[in-house]
């Protein structure tokens, strides 16, 4: 009979999608239930965080294979014994053992997993035993990267453009621009993508729309690419001589993985592709790349407010587009929200980066319909702060139906210093900071006039002699 009953791993999730970041705290418990005594060795925790690729080529008659692996971060923590420790005696029972970790700050990858490579982070319970095969148990952490450049860079618009000359089987040329209204989304919400479509030639064609994800993985100076079509959308046939705007919502899914940039071995990337097909020619095509982030970064789009990122009225030639046409410079962005733009589209604060579009397209952007961020974007996540445990038990033996608390070994106990000891403060004196002006007789030898001539009744004022008495000289020969 086996004198290990159950032995699990658990630990306490920080928001209600259960993800960690950089510099969260993990918050656990291992229980270890045994139906008779046990000498143990060692009882440990580790946390780790580790990326790695595998994958293989076939040279001639020989495969080569290719591998690498890049390690974050590894915690140990003894919750029985030590590295050289002597064997303990564990009573039967139930049995509880807090740990705690802290996850290290700096830029480390989602969490990841693709057909040659994966990125883990995770948490691991060994139980050591002399002449017994480890006891070992695990869990995997979901770990969401807060690593992201800035935000407000990623909320300007993007716009693309193609030209092509028709071939053999066709006449004419085909011009199309198209645009997004920002470079960054979160998983779970709509892009709208537009497209303004000039088609000079003599063939009819269909514009398509595609969410493509890129995965690049890296070993020993070689690459293996690989491409996903998450979404493809296909529009109505466009005829020859015609010009004309279509509009395509694409969802991103909310369980999209984010964007990956800061992992040397795995990359991950998503773009937009929008092409025009073209029978017996070859299809002209925009790329659009776009970042993904988590949903924690999701843009600040107010409840109930769109906004409304179409295309601006063609500066060449009419359209068809039942849009009001909103202001066709990629200036700076209009004092009101609805100035020159769309009802409903909020501005945005952030000016407009110092770049110019060479050349520029033909088709304008409205630049005042993305919505405000808020002012908490260049931050991460809401994670709470976890709540100190409750006293821990003292260890003693039980029975299999009461568990024994185990207080984790590495938490000190922190007594806080003395306080001071009370002082009676005395009366503070008063100062005067500024001392009164002196007062100065301008006229020490005349009379002092202290008598309002303004706000006197029907008393004479005095008489001139009084104020200005006159000289021991005689009288003045004034003309």
């Amino acid at each position: 009979m086996p004198s290990v009953q159950s032995f699990e791993l658990t630990y306490v999730a920080l928001n209600e999608s259960g993800t960690f970041s950089e510099g969260d705290t993990v918050t656990g418990k291992v229980t270890l239930v045994l139906v008779k005594e046990i000498s143990a060795q060692s009882l440990h925790v580790k946390a780790k965080g580790d990326a790695e690729v595998r994958w293989s080529k076939k040279t001639g008659d020989r495969n080569r294979t290719y591998r690498a692996s890049n390690r974050y971060f590894k915690l140990k923590e003894f919750l029985i014994g030590g590295q050289d420790a002597k064997e303990t005696v564990i009573p039967k029972g139930v049995h509880v053992y807090k740990f705690s970790f802290k996850i290290p700050e700096g830029s480390m990858p989602s969490s990841f997993r693709g057909s040659h490579g994966k990125i883990i982070y995770k948490l691991e319970a060994a139980l050591a035993r002399s002449w017994k095969l480890d006891r070992t148990v695990e869990e995997e952490l979901k770990f969401v990267s807060k690593a992201y450049p800035d935000i407000h860079s990623l909320m300007t618009p993007q716009v693309g453009s193609v030209k092509k000359e028709m071939g053999l089987f066709s006449s004419g040329q085909v011009h199309m621009d198209v645009g997004i209204d920002r470079r960054a989304y979160a998983p779970g919400e709509t892009v709208m993508i537009v497209a303004q479509i000039n088609n000079s030639s003599s063939s009819d064609m269909s514009p398509k729309f595609s969410f493509i994800q890129d995965v690049v993985y890296r070993a020993s100076g070689n690459t293996k690419h690989e491409s996903h079509v998450i979404h493809k959308v296909a529009d109505s046939s466009i005829k020859a001589q015609t010009q004309k705007e279509v509009q395509c919502a694409i969802t991103i899914p909310p369980g999209q993985m984010q964007t990956i940039q800061n992992c040397d071995i795995i990359a991950v990337e998503y773009h937009f592709k929008v092409y025009l097909d073209i029978s017996f020619a070859f299809d002209p095509k925009v790329l659009l790349p776009v970042v993904i982030l988590p949903v924690h970064f999701r843009p600040g789009l107010q409840p109930g407010v769109t906004a409304s990122p179409y295309l601006a009225e063609a500066t060449g030639g009419p359209s068809i587009s039942d849009f009001p046409p909103p202001t066709a410079s990629l200036g700076p962005y209009p004092a009101s929200p609805n100035s020159g733009g769309y009802p409903g589209a909020q501005r945005y604060s952030v000016p407009q980066p110092a770049y110019s579009v060479n050349p520029p397209p033909m088709y304008a952007f409205p630049t005042n319909a993305y919505p405000a961020q808020p002012p908490y974007m260049s931050g991460g996540y809401n994670n709470p702060v976890p709540q100190p445990q409750a006293q821990y038990g003292s260890p003693s033996t039980s029975s299999s139906s009461t568990p024994v608390l185990h207080p984790p070994p590495s938490a000190p106990t922190f007594h806080p210093p003395p306080s001071a000891p009370a002082i009676n403060p005395s009366p503070s004196p008063s100062f005067n900071m500024s001392a009164p002006a002196p007062t100065y007789n301008s006229l020490s030898s005349s009379l002092m006039m202290n008598v309002d001539f303004l706000s006197q009744g029907d008393e004479p004022p005095p008489s001139y002699s009084l104020l200005f008495p006159p000289s021991a000289t005689g009288n003045s020969n004034a003309k």
